[in-house]
């Protein structure tokens, strides 16, 4: 990989300490999670957001791994996802969390990346009212987790956090698929025993926590008017990109094309597993200390 490459392409071992263990309470199997055992460390009351509709089979399998994964770590009485569209249903392992069907204002990405970002931001500020501490937004297919070596759960870690600003961020991994090495993506399988090479991303190093009322920019890459800080025990881990064949598909859903996202998903989503796939794997733990450095100097227009 050349030096001066804005994509730096980097391996995640399921083996590395920070990534995976069993024995640290991250939840990303398809199988429904036992009860967390009682908290070492107090946890404060949050709550989780997700805005999602359902077009492939794979959708249906984030949504329900969203809910198993953020229901253990919060409880599926704090979820809170919004279906958006009449035509959708909760998914199939919604159990206790809330469920907001609404109708689907707009097919132009602009308007809608709008309303979405303010539909949540709204439903933030509401929570808040509500009692919540802090509230988490993300997409179906991304899970904020803490460094295993902390001894906490994500829970747990970002409860304990003095947060001085208005929010706090994970660092990105984008996870794809190799295709000369990785099958095709099992929908029963855990996530991470599949997919083992990351791209350390700024796309994805996201102001997911919200500590106070504030606006969300669009897909929650920045809070308005205001900067946020980049957590060093905190990753968020997007898996939407991680099945090349069914990502393809997708992309030829008329809805996404009508809505003028088709050339995202070639130009952004498809692209993550041509450099997994053709790049040379760095070393993670010194590539994740200077990608920290550099993601808080230099932060991109959309972020």
């Amino acid at each position: 990989m050349k030096k001066n490459s804005k994509s730096k392409l980097y391996k995640a071992m399921i083996s590395n300490s920070f990534i995976f263990r069993k024995d640290k309470n991250i939840a990303l199997s398809s199988k429904t999670p036992t009860p967390a055992p009682k908290s070492k460390y107090p946890v404060k009351k949050i709550a989780a957001i997700c805005m999602m509709r359902i077009h492939v089979p794979m959708d249906e399998m984030f949504a329900n791994r969203w809910i198993a994964y953020y229901g253990k770590q919060l409880g599926e009485e704090n979820l809170y996802i919004i279906m958006d569209g009449l035509d959708q249903k909760a998914p199939g392992k919604a159990g206790k969390a809330n469920i907001i069907i609404r109708e689907k204002n707009t097919l132009n990405v602009y308007d809608l990346e709008q309303d979405r970002r303010d539909v949540q931001t709204q439903l933030a500020w509401a929570l808040f009212k509500k009692g919540y501490q802090l509230v988490i937004g993300c997409d179906s297919d991304e899970f904020l987790v803490a460094d295993p070596n902390t001894g906490m759960s994500m829970a747990e870690y970002i409860s304990s956090l003095k947060i001085k600003g208005s929010s706090i961020s994970g660092l990105g991994l984008d996870f794809g698929q190799h295709l000369k090495l990785d099958k095709p993506f099992d929908l029963n399988k855990n996530l991470l025993e599949q997919r083992e090479y990351a791209l350390l991303s700024t796309r994805f190093t996201k102001a997911v926590v919200m500590a106070r009322p504030v606006r969300w920019g669009w897909g929650w890459h920045r809070i308005m008017g205001r900067n946020f800080h980049i957590e060093p025990n905190l990753y968020l881990m997007h898996f939407g990109n991680t099945d090349f064949d069914q990502l393809y598909k997708k992309s030829q859903n008329m809805e996404i094309i009508a809505s003028g996202r088709a050339g995202h998903f070639k130009r952004r989503r498809l692209s993550a597993s041509y450099i997994v796939s053709e790049k040379t794997p760095k070393d993670f733990d010194k590539a994740v200390r200077a990608a920290r450095i550099m993601q808080t100097l230099m932060r991109p227009p959309y972020a």
